[in-house]
């Protein structure tokens, strides 16, 4: 008999034909084609499984999809799961732990270097006939010998580390959980307490997930902390960061820049004013979005579902909610 997997959030053709060379057999599987609340509902009639990335899953949607047995996330962060929900619907909820760590590692370092070497300004000039040379100069800074701070100390934090490591530059790190001195030595990474990752840090980075507890954790008494010179990177999640006291930070030059893959709310309007400052590197919460990095995603996503189907163990580091069915 085949199980059915509803996958909820649009991909582009090229994406959909890579997940298809990976279905599994005794699976079929549906993809959406929008956003659109009512093909998720007529979607989720039928579906035992679903695969979701930036797709909200809320309390009523998975309340009222009758044969649903798995949520799998697409990547990691669970915020757009309604947890309680699935908890009274008896789902399982499971991640693609570390699938995704080397392309947002990546795209993180990507963010240092652009907002450090005022990259969108430098480019933008050019096509506006302009030659800023020496413009650039004053504004611009090299990644070498700086403080990286890293926020939170995971698969892509460690990730990153490891990449920065020829870079020559310091790493420090806080974590809730502190890692073994073996991680630390491979990687040159320093734990240090919150506050003085704060104070020290020239580029900070965050890497940990939206909770409650973590909500607005960077705000204006942090940002007000951190040196004049410092940037600030977030490929984590949008909420983690007081938009308005970021805003407020940088118009005031308080900050010296920031690298943004994420935004309190998403789609960010045009008009925010973070797209419009020249020391500001945006972009549309795409750091995990690379071609030749979907099937590993997928084959995560799809072998977590196959061990689920057949009532074996799920990995600790994937699993977030367990239902014994």
């Amino acid at each position: 008999m085949t199980a059915h997997i509803a996958f909820l959030t649009p991909m582009a053709p090229a994406v959909l034909t890579e997940i298809r060379r990976h279905l599994p057999s005794g699976f079929s599987i549906a993809f959406a084609q929008t956003n659109a609340r009512t093909e998720h509902e007529q979607m989720l009639k039928e579906a035992e499984y679903v695969i979701a990335a930036a797709t909200w899953m809320d309390a009523d949607l998975i309340l009222h999809a009758p044969k649903l047995k798995m949520i799998q996330k697409w990547g990691i962060g669970v915020d757009k799961i309604d947890l309680n929900a699935a908890r009274q619907a008896r789902v399982t909820v499971a991640i693609t732990s570390g699938a995704s760590s080397g392309p947002v590692a990546e795209h993180a370092i990507m963010l240092m270097l652009a907002v450090y070497r005022r990259l969108p300004m430098a480019h933008r000039s050019l096509g506006q006939g302009q030659w800023l040379a020496a413009t650039l100069r004053p504004l611009c800074y090299q990644l070498e010998k700086k403080t990286v701070g890293l926020l939170g100390f995971g698969n892509i934090a460690q990730h990153v580390a490891r990449r920065l490591q020829g870079f020559n530059v310091n790493v420090i790190y806080h974590s809730r959980t502190r890692v073994n001195t073996q991680i630390e030595d491979r990687l040159h990474a320093q734990h240090v307490d919150f506050d003085t990752l704060i104070k020290q840090s020239d580029v900070l980075s965050v890497h940990i997930p939206s909770s409650p507890t973590t909500h607005h954790l960077i705000n204006a008494e942090v940002l007000r902390k951190m040196k004049p010179s410092a940037i600030l990177i977030n490929t984590a999640r949008g909420e983690i960061v007081d938009e308005g006291a970021l805003i407020e930070a940088l118009r005031t030059g308080q900050l010296g820049g920031a690298g943004l893959d994420t935004f309190e709310g998403e789609p960010t309007r045009a008009d925010n004013p973070l797209l419009h400052m020249d020391q500001v590197v945006a972009t549309p919460h795409s750091a995990g979005a690379v071609l030749d990095n979907v099937g590993n995603i997928v084959r995560h996503a799809f072998r977590n579902i196959e061990l689920f189907s057949n009532g074996q163990d799920l990995s600790p580091e994937d699993l977030v909610i367990r239902i014994e069915k």
